[in-house]
């Protein structure tokens, strides 16, 4: 498993430096990740530091709470493709979700999902706030709306990325929709389990410190079978 094409390389806080994303998309070009996430306002930058490499740039839509309209989501999904975004991470509407407003649900994410000219669409569907009812409900939608990826969290609720959630949705999605998890992801063994239960993304701020577990694991097992002290 190249473990780096799974990780979404993530910088969402709201004291976000200049130097902290050019560090970001550094990072990222060394480790060969997916993508760089960051917030809109930092889309020209990671799309000039990234622009040559493998890279993508990632961002977010109706952040962290989803309550935005419809048309405040779609125009700001259509700045961040215009500024140099390839992957949009929306949130979904929660309150209209919780009113059984699926039409609602499904319109927004359709005329976002029309509106970005083919570029990744991820669904937030921030898992710590729904029900399994509401989650399966959530899948099901992505699946009728054909968007690239059904994603469990913002990574500022109460809990994040949970093994149970991914196996649900897992259980319930069809063929053409992916998962990625997100929220809390820390460690090697974290992606890990969240990749057995099915996720093929891992969004996470932790990247470089997955990745070098990562080296330090193979590491210690070929010392061991060397019988080398580390």
């Amino acid at each position: 498993m190249e473990l780096n094409s799974y990780i979404d390389h993530t910088n969402l806080k709201n004291t976000a430096k200049l130097k902290d994303i050019e560090k970001l998309c550094n990072e990222a070009i060394k480790y060969h990740f997916a993508s760089v996430c960051v917030h809109p306002y930092y889309v020209p930058l990671a799309y000039k530091l990234l622009q040559n490499s493998t890279v993508n740039v990632c961002t977010v839509v109706g952040f962290p709470l989803g309550e935005n309209t419809k048309e405040t989501k779609v125009f700001e999904a259509i700045n961040a493709v215009e500024n140099g975004a390839d992957e949009i991470d929306m949130v979904v509407n929660i309150s209209a979700l919780k009113n059984k407003d699926y039409e609602y649900v499904k319109d927004e994410i359709e005329e976002i999902r029309d509106a970005i000219d083919g570029k990744v669409l991820k669904v937030i569907i921030e898992t710590c706030l729904l029900t399994k009812d509401e989650i399966i409900k959530m899948t099901k939608i992505c699946n009728e709306t054909f968007v690239n990826f059904i994603k469990t969290s913002t990574g500022f609720g109460e809990y994040g990325a949970r093994v149970e959630d991914v196996a649900l949705i897992n259980d319930n999605k069809g063929e053409v929709l992916e998962i990625k998890a997100s929220g809390g992801i820390k460690t090697l063994q974290d992606a890990e389990k969240l990749i057995k239960a099915g996720a093929t993304r891992i969004g996470t701020s932790s990247g470089v410190q997955i990745m070098n577990s990562d080296d330090e694991t193979e590491e210690k097992e070929c010392c061991g079978h060397c019988k080398h002290e580390k």
